[in-house]
């Protein structure tokens, strides 16, 4: 099957959150399996271009049309990748060069994107790749399903589009004049888009795509619900009988405790005992934390965000230090009101909690690694990559039982039997502590339960094989109407 892929970001090449992880490991699934042609198209970023680990060379360029615009585009072809996916870059220096690095944030990012989803298919036809399926993501992409329908639709008479929902927060919201200066789309596509007398492209590519997934099945129902959908409840209901859930998977070459050059010592299941006791005291003593074996250690690697739970951890944090014999770490950045917290219950509780305020991945790496129990208490989590990477490490999960983390923890009950991790429903605090004292209590009660629980996780497929194949199921789905 011929795939094209659409998106803002790819890691290894650029990357602000999980759709850059998705991205590198999404299209690397699907091109292992037999009969697959599939192709990357991202932005060309100055970061991108200016880094020589990535040579490419010119195989198309032509001009994109913009409203009244008509905007150069070069395609710009990877000669060194060797998976099977072929990665194009789109090289526009305007739009993608000379900015402050920040793959988003922009003031005209609206028009930057636009400008994105018609060089895509344009740049399909250039270099002769006329897709059986188009994937594309997030709002950045949105745009391609609809122009799809409403003007390419001759150039690509066979060809189905899924559009997949990461994070429904951000929409491609643009005032109403957008459609007319901007889209050059046919008069009556107007009020697919329209949205309270505004622009939104998420909405018009529900609309317009074959079909619309999102990455957790959980998720996917929870969208039905207007606390969860950010307005977009009644578009996603009316649309329902198109709209999945895939849930993702984790880079498991990359994530891998076997191999990971960042960690002090290296262990699978069979040798996780001795293996994550070297990395929890190389952890212990890297961060400022007393050596101790025996004490649990609690870690979280995360944006340091609201929707991501942590007014509740902020809200039993001394108390969990004032009653437990516990260590807290925490990794990340983002919100000054949390980078203060923490900062402070550092200062307050020195020989149990570090706090982290900066990003690093290899200190990310040897936190999964070294932890004990991984808190993730969000308030809306669509997957989640941070649990699976835990579990694959050898450290158990504390979750709200959202979205993907529903979906990847089921939970065990009090003596660690039948699930992966420890879940609460309701998203307040007692119930986050109750659950985080379950699984202190599991840990030291009774250590040999708790080491099953933390085999279970690191046996547990979390790789990309299980939704590349729910991917294609849909793919061939699709081709079937």
């Amino acid at each position: 099957m011929k795939i094209a892929i659409c998106a803002s970001e790819g890691a290894p090449y650029a990357k602000s959150g999980g759709l850059g992880d998705v991205m590198e490991a999404l299209p690397a699934a699907l091109a292992r399996i037999p009969g697959n042609e599939v192709v990357l198209l991202l932005p060309y970023y100055s970061k991108i271009k200016e880094n020589a680990a990535y040579p490419t060379e010119k195989v198309a360029e032509f001009r994109v049309s913009l409203g009244w615009r008509r905007q150069y585009c070069a395609v710009m072809k990877l000669t060194n990748r060797s998976d099977g996916v072929q990665v194009y870059f789109l090289d526009n220096e305007y739009y993608f060069g000379g900015r402050s690095g920040a793959i988003y944030g922009d003031m005209d990012d609206g028009e930057r994107f636009a400008y994105f989803s018609r060089a895509c298919l344009d740049a399909l036809i250039a270099v002769d790749f006329i897709p059986e399926v188009i994937q594309c993501n997030d709002w950045q992409t949105a745009l391609i399903p609809t122009y799809l329908k409403a003007v390419y639709f001759k150039e690509f008479p066979k060809t189905r589009c899924m559009y997949t929902i990461h994070n429904i927060e951000y929409q491609g919201w643009a005032n109403a004049g957008f459609f007319d200066d901007m889209l050059g789309l046919p008069w009556d596509y107007r009020s697919t888009l329209d949205m309270n007398n505004s622009v939104n492209v998420m909405k018009g590519a529900i609309e317009t795509a074959d079909m619309v997934t999102t990455v957790s099945e959980t998720y996917a129902r929870e969208l039905m619900y207007p606390y969860y959908a950010h307005g977009l409840d009644g578009i996603l209901a009316n649309n329902a009988w198109k709209l999945k859930g895939i849930t993702n998977g984790i880079d498991t070459n990359t994530f891998n405790p076997e191999t990971d050059k960042a960690l002090p010592a290296h262990f699978s299941a069979d040798t996780v005992a001795v293996g994550k006791a070297a990395c929890k005291a190389a952890l212990q003593k890297e961060v400022g934390l007393p050596v101790r074996p025996d004490v649990p250690l609690m870690v979280m690697v995360t944006r340091l965000a609201g929707h991501k739970g942590l007014d509740l951890l902020c809200y039993i944090a001394r108390r969990l230090m004032w009653e437990e014999d516990a260590q807290l770490l925490v990794l990340g950045t983002g919100e000054p009101q949390y980078e203060a917290f923490f900062k402070d219950l550092a200062g307050q509780f020195p020989e149990k909690v570090a706090a982290k305020i900066t990003f690093n991945l290899g200190l990310a790496a040897r936190i999964y690694a070294g932890g004990d129990i991984y808190l993730m208490p969000s308030k809306s989590e669509p997957c989640g990559l941070s649990q699976m990477n835990a579990m694959r490490y050898g450290t158990v999960p504390v979750v709200h039982a959202t979205g993907g983390l529903k979906d990847t923890v089921p939970p065990a009950d009090e003596n660690g039997e039948g699930g992966l991790g420890f879940t609460f429903q309701s998203y307040n605090a007692d119930d986050f502590y109750a659950s985080v004292k379950r699984c202190l209590d599991l840990y030291n009660n009774q250590p040999e339960a708790f080491a099953a629980l933390r085999r279970r996780g690191m046996e547990t497929d979390f790789s990309w094989n299980v939704p590349a194949a729910k991917y294609m199921a849909i793919f061939e789905e699709m081709l079937s109407w």
